[in-house]
């Protein structure tokens, strides 16, 4: 990284602070902070000389962090502001990220030069789960590699051309997501929370910082949710999709990082012993295996699964 590079990061990671500390004092009424009276208030939230008592700090030196200059902040000051904004694990983590690129951007963690280990050890790994779908996206949210039932899931996505395999311009530009995602309000708030947690720990990623910049400008959905500033760790849910050969699909699922290269992250979805969506993903998995040539009887099966 330049010079130029790294004081943009910088820059980058200041403003994106100062938003997100200043987002999470303004959702945090005087009551919920333990805080009695404290007069009128021309806007929602905690004042900053709140946050400082809190926090334990001058107002100054809250006021000096909250314009995004974390630089020196502690560890025991970063974990009192925490608690004074209530903030959960995945913002914690979140703020500081933020904190290392403003302090040191040069020892950002460097997930770029991460060993990618071959596309075919993987493709073989995710061969073997027949079962059940599993798929792989990186930080940016684009398709890597599936089985062939993770392929048969999202061939909605993988079909579309401009969405280019990647699920955040599926999910806020294409018109098929509202049906294929019933859940789609909960769905579009989670990747929002996820892409802005991989925009504070990757500052330096141009390519995901064009996505961003493109999505903002394209999609007003987007757009609402960003200005949020909220972020999440993607774990472990349940999604609800409504395939278009199969019908509607309940899974639980849970995301694993490869260690080799962090920027992976792969997806399993399992289902529950004897439900309708057992024998629709088996149903599924035959038409992937046959190639789309099944017979009118297994048209008959989705209406008894019903």
């Amino acid at each position: 990284m330049d010079y130029r590079s790294e004081t943009r990061t910088v820059q980058t990671a200041r403003a994106e602070a100062s938003d997100f500390l200043r987002t999470r004092r303004d959702r945090i009424t005087p009551d919920q902070a333990g805080i009695i009276g404290g007069g009128r208030r021309r806007v929602p939230g905690l004042r900053r000389e709140e946050v400082a008592m809190l926090t334990g700090v001058s107002v100054e030196y809250y006021a000096r962090i909250e314009r995004g200059d974390l630089a020196g902040v502690s560890t025991k000051v970063m974990d009192a502001l925490a608690l004074a904004l209530q903030l959960n694990s995945a913002e914690y983590d979140h703020l500081s990220d933020l904190a290392r690129a403003v302090d040191a951007p040069s020892l950002q963690r460097r997930r770029n030069l991460a060993q990618e280990p071959e596309i075919a050890v993987l493709q073989r790994f995710l061969d073997a789960v027949t079962g059940a779908p599993m798929w792989v996206r990186d930080r940016r949210l684009d398709f890597v590699a599936a089985n062939d039932l993770g392929r048969a899931l999202y061939a909605s996505m993988l079909g579309d051309p401009e969405c280019q395999g990647n699920a955040a311009r599926f999910m806020f530009l294409s018109p098929d997501a509202r049906t294929f995602f019933p859940d789609w309000e909960r769905n579009a708030d989670n990747i929002v929370a996820t892409l802005r947690t991989y925009a504070g720990q990757n500052p330096e990623d141009m390519k995901l910082a064009a996505l961003i910049d493109e999505l903002n400008s394209r999609s007003e959905a987007f757009q609402q949710r960003w200005t949020k500033h909220n972020v999440r760790h993607h774990h472990t849910g349940t999604k609800r999709i409504n395939h278009p050969e199969v019908g509607e699909l309940e899974f639980h699922y849970r995301a694993l990082v490869f260690p080799e290269n962090p920027e992976w992250h792969v997806f399993a979805y399992t289902v529950d012993a004897r439900s309708a969506t057992e024998e629709r993903v088996k149903l599924l998995s035959r038409r992937s295996v046959a190639g789309d040539t099944e017979s009118a009887g297994d048209a008959e099966d989705i209406g008894m699964m019903a």
